[in-house]
């Protein structure tokens, strides 16, 4: 029998609990994948605990959106995927668990040197950064601001933007400035001087911003040093961009997706493949648990740690 982690009220990370949970046949177009790897990503830990605005429960929740491992099923009317083939899971629901059917569509091939950890911790990270690039029309000529840059998120806008050859200042904690040089993009420190250290950064000055941070100071800088608030992107304060005259995509915001949107963050997910296969895009991976230990993941989340986290099974 299939085991899931579920909770059934808002609240500290051990609300998160193992049950046993019913597996069903793929129906057409589905597929069934047994679970090697899940991400775990802030989103989730905020929804746990109610910060990120989620509805009543009224039933047994499950969290979780991106994995990896094994097509353990197939449905009717799917083309490309087999028993056996390795594949990843993105914009999955309920992930944290050790067996998931979902659409064929939410699943891609994944390369023989991508383990099932990396494969894992691409969805919402790669997804999220491409698709704001794209939506923000970031291209050569450009030089982009990214504050919080050494999270998943920020590590894979710098790495898409050095690819496309856009000059990336990124914000990050001194002990984080290896990491990032190391994946192209100019490190500053945050804190009192940000606005000076970014014009010294880039005397050329800055043409698009993307904030993961979320603090006053990211945003007053990102005022300060841009005009154009329509190339200013928030990522976690999307309740405070209308306000603010600034770009939203979710964070919060009362706005969602547009098709073309979701459509782009499901693009990139062979793009990342195809890189990573190639050696040219890397994950950090952090620390890593079993899935009974979602709850300490959580914890250790929540905390601080630097790399991406997962549930190995």
């Amino acid at each position: 029998m299939a085991q899931a982690i579920e909770y059934v009220e808002f609240g500290e990370p051990e609300v998160l609990t193992l049950h046993e949970v019913t597996s069903s046949a793929p129906a057409a177009g589905e597929v069934t994948v047994r679970l090697a790897a899940v991400g775990v990503n802030p989103l989730e830990a905020k929804i746990r605990s109610g910060r990120r605005p989620s509805g009543e429960i009224t039933t047994p929740r499950r969290l979780g959106a991106d994995a990896a491992g094994t097509i353990s099923a197939v449905g009717d009317d799917v083309e490309g995927f087999r028993v056996g083939d390795p594949v990843i899971v993105f914009g999955a629901s309920g992930a944290y668990a050790t067996e998931l059917t979902v659409p064929f569509a939410n699943v891609q091939p994944r390369p023989v040197h991508v383990s099932a950890a990396e494969g894992a911790a691409l969805g919402i990270p790669a997804g999220t950064a491409y698709q704001t690039l794209r939506s923000l029309d970031v291209r050569p000529g450009d030089t982009l601001l990214v504050h919080g840059g050494s999270g998943a998120v920020g590590q894979a806008v710098a790495q898409f933007a050095a690819l496309w050859g856009i000059p990336v200042v990124a914000t990050a904690s001194p002990r984080r400035h290896e990491r990032l040089r190391a994946l192209g993009a100019i490190p500053v420190a945050y804190g009192a001087g940000l606005e000076d250290r970014v014009r010294a950064a880039a005397p050329q000055g800055i043409t698009a911003v993307i904030d993961i941070a979320g603090t006053d100071e990211a945003i007053d800088v990102s005022l300060h040093l841009l005009g154009d608030r329509s190339r200013i992107v928030t990522l976690v304060r999307g309740k405070d961009a209308a306000g603010l005259g600034i770009r939203a995509f979710l964070g919060g915001s009362p706005e969602p997706l547009t098709a073309r949107q979701q459509q782009l963050r499901a693009e990139a997910m062979p793009v990342v493949l195809n890189l990573m296969a190639a050696g040219r895009f890397s994950v950090e991976l952090g620390p890593s648990f079993a899935l009974a230990d979602a709850a300490e993941a959580h914890r250790v989340l929540e905390a601080g740690v630097d790399g991406k986290i997962t549930l190995t099974l």
